[in-house]
């Protein structure tokens, strides 16, 4: 009886799936510390799939298994200020091939207002727009390179007016001037005139870029105390000018370098910002491009911790309700990190699922709990000052 009272709860029954994401996310917004600039990261994921009945499956890229792979992909975005973090949205993305086939769309009970093909990028703007009407408070939004490459997204965030963090791609063009639209001139007598309107400035690879650069064109920033030592770079901005190929217009960018010391050797990151350095500084730049860390660890903590990856939903309902489900958590579990951070500074999701668990099963008295879960954190703390010469640092502040 149980199990179709869950089955109904989960697929059938009419609570509005919406609703508890607006208020979960109304929640984390009032809950987070605002010690910093609070950031709305972007990112996508995808859990592989068996069969073709689950809502949105297709054969298309799973950044979960890194290729193309039968799968469900959803764009979702976390609220993150500091090291606090909370999924607060998530928008199923349904391939070019659902939205076309009726029949699978009934099946799957899709309503009708939601059959329209949308990119992610798309879906990752109907999201900051859903967030600003709600009321969210964010200085800035951050998303990776699938987002930052697309241009019409840049300059639709800009018109809402938001600040904005975008990765972008090592082959990404770039002008370092403002170009012009000109007819070039014929070349030799063999051949017919040039017609075709083409830049007369040349475009740069910013991965191109970078190479160029001399040692006197960096600089160190020391962004963040982090598990692993301090997060610093060697960072380069640069204004730059990108090409809108949907408007052909040529629009300025800040161009954001970070290089950082790996195990393998160098890793190098490029973003796109509309933020200039005479309103924020460095250092506030480099925060918000460090930031993305924080979404892709919602992302896990959700799958890995909350189950999120463990859907066994099919319809377009239940979906949205397994989703609602695990954003309340979320924010539940933020909240509870804050509550506790005076005496539990390192207290993870892991630790309070855990410590439900023990509550509600009663295996083991309250002590022995608390005595597992104090030598667990005294292990991490030794961890943390590893990296820091053995000096107690908190990284949470």
């Amino acid at each position: 009886m149980d199990y179709y009272r869950m089955q109904h709860f989960i697929s059938d029954s009419n609570w509005d799936a919406r609703a508890v994401i607006d208020k979960s996310a109304m929640e984390t917004s009032q809950a987070l510390p605002k010690r910093k600039l609070t950031g709305l990261i972007i990112d996508e994921t995808g859990t592989v799939k068996k069969g073709d009945k689950s809502v949105g499956v297709g054969w298309q890229y799973c950044g979960n298994v890194g290729k193309t792979a039968n799968s469900q992909v959803a764009v979702m975005a976390c609220l993150s200020n500091g090291d606090f973090a909370s999924m607060v949205d998530a928008r199923l993305y349904l391939p070019q091939d659902w939205c076309t086939d009726n029949r699978r769309c009934d099946e799957a009970k899709i309503p009708n207002g939601n059959r329209v093909f949308k990119t992610k990028a798309e879906l990752a703007f109907d999201i900051v727009q859903h967030q600003l009407q709600l009321g969210l408070e964010f200085d800035f939004v951050g998303a990776d390179g699938l987002y930052g490459n697309d241009a019409e997204l840049a300059d639709k965030l800009d018109g809402l007016g938001c600040l904005y963090m975008l990765d972008v791609h090592r082959d990404q063009p770039v002008f370092l001037e403002k170009p012009q639209w000109h007819v070039p001139p014929k070349k030799g007598n063999a051949g017919r005139k040039p017609q075709i309107e083409k830049p007369n400035q040349p475009s740069f690879r910013v991965d191109e870029y970078c190479k160029a650069l001399e040692k006197e064109d960096w600089e160190e920033i020391k962004v963040r105390n982090t598990a692993k030592g301090k997060l610093k770079g060697m960072y380069h901005f640069c204004p730059v000018f990108v090409l809108n190929k949907t408007r052909r217009s040529f629009e300025k960018r800040l161009l954001v370098i970070r290089k950082t010391k790996t195990k393998k050797g160098e890793e190098i990151k490029y973003s796109f910002t509309n933020a200039n350095l005479v309103q924020n500084t460095e250092k506030a730049l480099a925060y918000m491009q460090a930031q993305r860390f924080f979404v892709e660890h919602c992302i896990k903590e959700s799958k890995y911790v909350l189950g999120m990856d463990q859907f066994q939903t099919r319809k377009w309902q239940a979906w949205q309700h397994q989703v609602a489900l695990n954003i309340m958590v979320s924010s539940f579990f933020l909240k509870e990190k804050l509550l506790c951070f005076d005496d539990l500074p390192l207290l993870s999701a892991a630790d309070i699922r855990e410590w439900l668990c023990f509550k509600l099963s009663q295996t083991w008295t309250d002590e022995d709990m608390i005595e597992l879960m104090f030598f667990r954190h005294l292990r991490r703390q030794k961890n943390i000052n590893r990296y820091y010469k053995n000096e107690f640092i908190n990284v949470s502040k």
